[in-house]
């Protein structure tokens, strides 16, 4: 399995400037998938530029805490005693990937849906969130804006790294809210190739929607939502899959709480 790895770039200005972007990407090819990711920080609060010292690191900004675990996931049993690969997820500087406020609110590309390719590309994107909404509430919006996931029919960029076309990329980023005092929040997009179908589609759906709720990592079993490659007859979310969820909401996280 490819090894993350991390490239941090610091941007100042004469102006004071703290935590902001943080972009990382899980970049999923036809048949590999890399983790690979660049972080540049270039933070507001609000219309306020915090003030910062060049080279501040992002753990300065919040305290590492624990949030309740969801429901949906405190009842989840495992009467099998399946496993993990919780292992493999790598805490990000502000800690584990974890969502605080439910539902998350995803919204999925309805650009061009009265075409039929269009539609069928919607629906299937659609019955993937319905399927991650047994373990973790979401609900689907109309508008971008309101998103923490925003879900696109768009190819994703080419990649010096990846020479071949990639299916899927899953993008997060940092931001502290408006709201006062400020929340260390992140929101994540989504690009899903337009000319993926059918199960290659929804599996694509399901296995980027799993980045973007918190496992930022990949499975080494074929059987698991999150296995690092595609595979010819996709699995749906496995026992594994949601025990490994369940343990990165079980860690403590920056996001969700002020900003110090």
């Amino acid at each position: 399995m490819p090894t993350p790895y991390f490239l941090c770039r610091w941007r100042s200005k004469r102006v004071k400037r703290l935590l902001g972007i943080l972009g990382l990407a899980i970049n999923v090819g036809l048949f590999v998938v890399l983790l690979q990711g660049q972080v540049s920080v270039n933070a507001r609060l609000g219309s306020e530029v915090l003030a910062a010292e060049p080279g501040i690191s992002i753990a300065a900004i919040a305290d590492l805490k624990l949030h309740p675990l969801p429901p949906t996931l405190g009842q989840w049993q495992d009467p099998q005693n399946s496993g993990d690969y919780f292992s493999s997820v790598k805490p990000t500087e502000v800690g584990y990937l974890v969502w605080s406020k439910f539902p998350i609110k995803v919204y999925i590309d309805s650009r061009s849906s009265s075409t039929k390719q269009a539609q069928a590309w919607f629906n299937s994107v659609f019955q993937a969130v319905q399927e991650w909404n047994v373990y973790l509430p979401l609900v689907v919006v109309e508008q971008p804006e309101a998103a923490d996931i925003t879900i696109l029919r768009s190819h994703p960029p080419l990649n010096r790294k990846i020479p071949r076309a990639r299916s899927a990329e899953t993008r997060y980023e940092l931001y502290i809210s408006k709201a006062i005092p400020g929340v260390l929040s992140h929101r994540c997009t989504i690009l899903l190739s337009p000319s993926q179908t059918n199960n290659y589609l929804q599996a694509a759906a399901r296995h980027e929607l799993g980045h973007a709720l918190g496992i930022w990592a990949h499975s080494p079993v074929k059987t698991d939502a999150l296995y690092f490659a595609q595979v010819r007859n996709p699995p749906p979310i496995s026992p594994r899959d949601i025990n490994t969820l369940k343990r990165v909401y079980e860690q403590p996280t920056r996001l969700g709480w002020p900003v110090q």
